[in-house]
């Protein structure tokens, strides 16, 4: 088999052949992991942002329509996608990880030097093993159907870490909307967290920590869980009746969000 590495486009079934879009995503991965490492310690998380943009719906959109087909065309097709699925989880569980250390601490360093060797690692056992053996068993015309269902998906799926929820239909198909709301609702809180210091920060910092919370909460339920391979189970699942605690922490959140936003009017209004 000839590694994506060493294909053209045209070799791959054309721009919009699935071979061709996760080979764009993963030069972009590759630009985005050179800027991480360039990056100086206060501006990494940004860089990280961008990174968890590309790579997370990329591989939920990866797990949720290829590996399925992978495994449903190959003899090996279990093996193969179950060896990246654990890989993924891996990721997901260090990126989950980061979001709790300082900074400046050894631990930090020593887990996002692994997530980028597994990052690395992940693109080429898909480059040199899994699409090319897809490549042999799928024509032009499948490759590019299957193109555009894969990048369907990877439109509506989660752009962050999330290690409990299932790695496999149809857990992750049910996951797939609620929890990208979330981590859209996240991405922006972030990004506006980014031009503001001190004080006005603080409300924006608190939404966020309680959308990540209530994210966990959701991937906890079991209906999300189903279909997983027991190798990438992780945690215990939630009742039900978490969904309501979902709710509650969301609208809580948002409220002293919004409270904090008048706070900070007020107060620029007195020093006027």
């Amino acid at each position: 088999m000839k590694s994506l590495a060493h294909q053209s486009v045209e070799e791959m079934g054309g721009a919009g052949s699935v071979l061709s879009r996760q080979k764009r995503d993963h030069v972009k991965l590759d630009r985005l992991l050179g800027r991480l490492g360039a990056a100086p310690p206060a501006e990494q998380n940004a860089v990280l942002l961008q990174i968890y943009r590309l790579v997370f719906p990329h591989a939920y959109a990866e797990e949720t329509v290829l590996w399925p087909v992978i495994r449903r065309v190959l003899v090996d097709g279990h093996e193969l996608t179950l060896q990246v699925e654990l890989e993924h989880q891996e990721i997901n569980e260090l990126a989950t990880r980061l979001e709790t250390l300082e900074q400046s601490s050894a631990e930090r360093h020593r887990v996002l030097e692994r997530l980028v060797e597994l990052l690395r690692e992940d693109v080429r056992d898909e480059e040199d093993k899994l699409l090319p053996a897809l490549q042999m068993k799928l024509g032009v015309s499948e490759l590019r159907r299957l193109g555009i269902a894969w990048e369907a998906v990877r439109a509506l799926s989660p752009t962050r870490p999330h290690a409990i929820v299932s790695r496999r239909p149809p857990g992750n198909v049910l996951a797939a909307v609620p929890l990208t709301i979330l981590d859209h609702c996240r991405d922006g809180v972030d990004s506006l967290i980014r031009g503001r210091t001190g004080a006005a920060s603080s409300p924006l910092k608190g939404l966020s920590s309680s959308l990540a919370r209530a994210s966990n909460a959701l991937e906890r339920l079991p209906g999300l869980r189903r279909g997983e391979d027991p190798s990438t189970r992780r945690g215990t699942a939630r009742p039900p009746w978490a969904a309501a605690a979902i709710v509650t922490i969301v609208a809580a959140s948002v409220a002293l969000a919004m409270a904090g936003r008048k706070t900070g009017k007020r107060s620029s209004n007195g020093a006027i």
